[in-house]
């Protein structure tokens, strides 16, 4: 084993193996527990139209067995240990892990480890999964309006990039996948190169170490292929999409803007800043959009706006607002107005002070969870930001100023970055002019 290890003020540590594995671990002993996740360098924005959805298909097919563990054996065994397991398939990833006591993480290894290598792939367990995946679309996107829209609103928001296609994947690419390409992208991509291992918990590095290599280290496979698509892309200008919906009951105004993310920007400090300025308008109750369009003009319902930099291509930062009728314009131009006012004038102290402790509490109350913990390193990792990007959390929000919030919104939040799209009733008059 090669080994590199990297301490940190946060002790975490990381090495890797021979094979290209990488292995990072949090220690966390205040219960006696464990979290194991294998993240494979590989979802949706890594797929091409005709096998989109094929990496949270094969995310299920993970679960039919090997020649060692037959189907159901990897879940019994799991359980048996009383642990829990899942995996989730995001854009720029796949992830699988188990929750159980620290003393039986060699379990976990093993299981992993076999599958890692040794999946079996068959056409009738593809044919039930198959149907799982397309039930679980149906429920998720074609059945709701709101998932019908948004669906639609990626493909129009994130035209040119990988983004646009849905993580579980187009209805007909998922019919169409075969056993012959599941086996191809399995072996491309589900390789202890691409893969990196995050361990959190009741837990010694150097005993993990020991483990990893153990079990993960006889294990061959390919260099890791890289996706070819650019990491940013200038905003093909002002777009537009207005659905209607016979069953929409309501009507949906999402204003987006296409920004850095923390792998793409020039400097973390736009994420930061981008942070807090979503924080500004929607900061709950006491949030700028909540104040002036809720309970001031009481032109919206509900309103929100988030920021997630945690992406290996360009980000997005979106307000999001549900109308009590379908006239949206006013709704928009008071949008449009309070974004405005972010690169018009600074925001005050207060408004300041609150964003940076709302921030930073949600930090280190969701860091408090060990799971929590080794999903920050794994994401981090994934999108190619590294996990020591956020061990100086608190400092890189107190550095940020009302000056650096005014020239981050002035160079992003302005309509040549945006898209609108409005989801209305059937019936509206809604223009998309």
């Amino acid at each position: 084993m090669s080994t590199t290890i990297v301490p940190s003020t946060e002790t975490i540590e990381s090495a890797v193996l021979d094979n290209g594995l990488r292995v990072f671990v949090k220690p966390d002993r205040r219960a006696p527990i464990a979290v194991s996740q294998i993240w494979y360098r590989v979802g949706s924005s890594y797929e091409q139209r005709g096998l989109t959805g094929i990496s949270h298909l094969l995310e299920h097919m993970m679960f039919k067995g090997t020649a060692r563990y037959p189907e159901g054996a990897f879940s019994e065994i799991v359980s048996r240990q009383g642990s829990r397991e899942n995996a989730f398939t995001g854009r720029d990833f796949t992830a699988y892990f188990e929750i159980l006591a620290a003393d039986r993480l060699p379990v976990a290894f093993e299981l992993e480890a076999d599958r890692m290598a040794n999946l079996d792939i068959r056409a009738e367990a593809l044919e039930t999964e198959r149907e799982v995946v397309l039930e679980e679309r149906r429920l998720r996107t074609d059945d709701r309006p709101e998932g019908r829209f948004l669906e639609r609103y990626a493909s129009v928001a994130e035209a040119g990039t990988a983004y646009a296609h849905p993580i579980i994947g187009w209805a007909d690419d998922i019919k169409a996948i075969d056993e012959d390409d599941l086996r191809r992208w399995y072996q491309q991509w589900y390789a202890p190169a691409n893969a990196n291992l995050v361990v959190a918990g009741a837990v010694d590095p150097s005993e993990v170490f020991e483990l990893a290599e153990a079990h993960f280290g006889i294990l061959q496979g390919p260099q890791a292929a890289r996706p070819c698509d650019p990491r940013a892309l200038v905003p093909p200008g002002e777009r537009r999409l207005v659905y209607r919906d016979a069953q929409s009951r309501l009507t949906h105004l999402r204003i987006g803007y296409r920004v850095p993310s923390f792998a793409t920007a020039e400097t973390e400090d736009d994420a930061y800043a981008l942070m807090m300025l979503a924080a500004i308008l929607d900061g709950g109750e006491g949030g700028r959009l909540t104040d002036a369009l809720v309970r001031g003009s009481r032109q919206a319902t509900v309103i929100d706006a988030s920021y997630n930099g945690m992406t290996r291509l360009d980000a997005e930062f979106t307000c999001h607002a549900v109308c009590p009728n379908t006239q949206t314009e006013t709704l928009e131009q008071s949008l449009r107005s309070q974004i405005a006012r972010l690169s018009a004038e600074p925001v005050s102290e207060n408004e300041l002070r609150r964003a940076r402790s709302q921030l930073v509490a949600d930090h280190f109350f969701s860091a408090d969870d060990v799971f929590n913990q080794a999903m920050q390193i794994g994401q981090l990792e994934a999108i190619g930001a590294g996990w020591a990007l956020f061990s100086e959390f608190e400092h890189k929000l107190q550095s940020i100023t009302q000056g650096r919030l005014q020239a981050v919104a002035e160079r992003y939040l302005k309509s040549e970055n945006s898209v609108v799209g409005i989801l209305s009733p059937i019936e509206s008059d809604v223009k998309a002019v």
